[in-house]
């Protein structure tokens, strides 16, 4: 049986466009592992605009 590795969270958070177009978005999370979601392009523009919006000037 092989060794079971724990799934750290550490390293960058990426984001890559796939040859179909979607977009996905790797987050490492505190607790270990990583979100990973995928959006389209309009989908990825209205998170773009709700983060600018969360961050402070």
């Amino acid at each position: 049986m092989a060794a079971m590795k724990p799934r750290t969270g550490d390293g960058p958070m990426e984001a890559e466009r796939e040859p179909r177009g979607l977009i996905i978005l790797r987050v490492p999370l505190e607790g270990g592992g990583r979100l990973v979601v995928s959006v389209n392009e309009a989908e990825a523009t209205e998170l773009h605009k709700v983060l600018a919006g969360a961050i402070k000037k």
